[in-house]
């Protein structure tokens, strides 16, 4: 038999030499693991060289790289992207083996506590609705740590390692060593003139992101000029991230009128690019989920007006073959729906994406002509070069990444895609923790069986008590006894 370990590591010496994020799976399919890289295949490959040794040092990696059996990867532009995009892929896995960004960690924030009589200026990962100010996120903690210190010397502000004391005369002493010979301004202020100064530093907050985007972006032309294209280029992604990861501050209080306009225009702009008869206002987006063939699942989300309809949300699993063929399954998921939709008389969406690209839309069309079905207008995405992809011979159409019908695009699919994970892994872990009762002897494939149906969930039949075991048909007082001690210990009670 092979060596799982040999397996993983050609797997990994296959994966590019450009930035990204990797994930590693263990034998279910779960990711116990997300990484950065500058390099995916050097980083990826020095897990899993024999050579390498964890056990002494870094037990913990060791015993994370024992239960690898897979690895995905996803390349991305530069150093930059990868922050951000591990930043996402770990709140959305929550991974075992990770130990930054989980439990809800964002981005550092500055936070401004106004609500205090002196209020200071700390970093969080954290917003909560406390009365406080809050700036950013931000991706790049290094220099958010330097201007921190920097504004501390430039306005005399409070940091969240001060311990101001107050005076007799009303007024505060804010530091009590070296600091109060650094920073600009004196270092007994009321609390009236240290109001004045936190004004001030929220001020230069506020404007120190666009200046260090300014700066970035100058430097971008600058490099360019000196045909300099490799900096030039890591300064243009740097720019693109950090204005992605600053923008939900400027958007923290929703405008649901400007939203509105928002999503009417890239309707618009999606009919006009698409050559659609009318604007989209209900549109339908598929993708499909596995776990190496195994575990196949289809998703179907609905958008109405550009935003998302849950209530309509639909999810499948695939049920006329077992194996790896997302053209087959997606079929499937595609015809299932539609057919139901004439069933039931309901209206067919203005417009039908998949996630995918022109393969993906030919099993689509596929699907709509084995139902003898008119299909609507129907397109798929593909992620390479993020190109719309049509049935028929028309060629396949490239947007700017900044158009509004693109944006929209990508988050009906990504959600889709979402949805879909979210599906396959919920019945993962469900058949993961129901195959346990494989490990009592003794109990067959029948009373497994009774045995689950009878309490529906594995969680409640771990709850059992003796009595309600005995309610089973096929367990008797000798099995209820040890098989509760089983399933509360995990052994059977000699």
């Amino acid at each position: 038999m092979p060596n799982p370990t040999s397996l993983v590591l050609r797997k990994a010496r296959a994966l590019p030499k450009a930035p990204g994020v990797y994930l590693m799976k263990d034998r279910f399919g779960q990711v116990i693991y997300v990484g950065k890289a500058k390099d995916l295949r050097k980083r990826v490959s020095t897990y899993f060289q024999p050579s390498r040794r964890f056990a002494a040092s870094q037990p913990k990696i060791a015993a994370m790289v024992s239960l690898v059996r897979d690895l995905d990867h996803l390349s991305v532009r530069s150093e930059a992207e990868a922050l951000l995009l591990e930043g996402k892929l770990l709140k959305e896995y929550k991974p075992k083996y990770n130990t930054d960004f989980v439990d809800d960690k964002q981005f550092l924030l500055v936070r401004v506590d106004l609500q205090n009589e002196l209020p200071r200026f700390r970093l969080t990962r954290n917003r909560k609705d406390d009365g406080s100010r809050y700036f950013g996120p931000f991706a790049h903690s290094g220099m958010l740590r330097s201007t921190l210190l920097e504004m501390r010397k430039r306005f005399g502000i409070l940091l969240g390692d001060a311990r101001p004391r107050k005076l007799n005369d009303g007024r505060y002493r804010l530091y009590a060593d070296a600091r109060a010979e650094i920073f600009a301004g004196h270092n007994e202020p009321t609390t009236r003139e240290y109001r004045e100064r936190v004004d001030a530093a929220c001020r230069f907050l506020e404007g120190k992101t666009r200046q260090w985007l300014q700066e970035l972006e100058d430097e971008m032309n600058t490099s360019a000029d000196r045909l300099e294209f490799e900096r030039a280029a890591e300064c243009r992604d740097l720019v693109v991230a950090l204005r992605e990861t600053i923008s939900p501050t400027r958007k923290f209080v929703r405008d649901p009128q400007k939203s509105v306009t928002d999503s009417e225009e890239a309707l618009a702009v999606l009919e006009e690019c698409l050559g659609l008869p009318a604007s989209p206002r209900v549109i339908e987006c598929f993708d499909v989920s596995h776990v190496s063939g195994t575990f196949a699942v289809g998703s179907m989300v609905r958008f109405k007006d550009g935003f998302p309809d849950k209530s309509n949300y639909r999810r499948y699993k695939i049920r006329s073959f077992m194996g790896n063929d997302d053209f087959r399954a997606l079929g499937e998921v595609v015809g299932r729906r539609y057919r139901r939709i004439i069933a039931n008389g309901s209206a067919f969406p203005d417009l039908v994406v998949v996630d995918g690209g022109k393969g993906q839309v030919g099993s689509a069309l596929r699907a709509f002509q084995d139902a003898a079905i008119d299909p609507p207008p129907l397109v798929g995405l593909a992620k390479k070069d993020e190109r719309i992809e049509f049935p028929q011979d028309r060629e396949p159409l490239v947007l700017s990444r900044r158009n509004p019908a693109l944006r929209l695009l990508q988050r009906m699919r990504d959600e889709s895609h979402r949805f879909a994970n979210q599906f396959n892994a919920e019945w993962r872990s469900r058949k993961i923790r129901e195959s346990a009762l494989d490990d009592f002897p003794g109990l067959g494939p029948v009373r497994k069986t009774a045995l689950l149906n009878h309490f529906g969930t594995y969680e409640k039949l771990t709850k059992a008590s003796e009595e309600d075991l005995l309610e089973v048909e096929g367990i008797g007082p000798v099995l209820s006894k040890e098989l509760r001690f089983f399933l509360r210990k995990g052994k059977v009670k000699t």
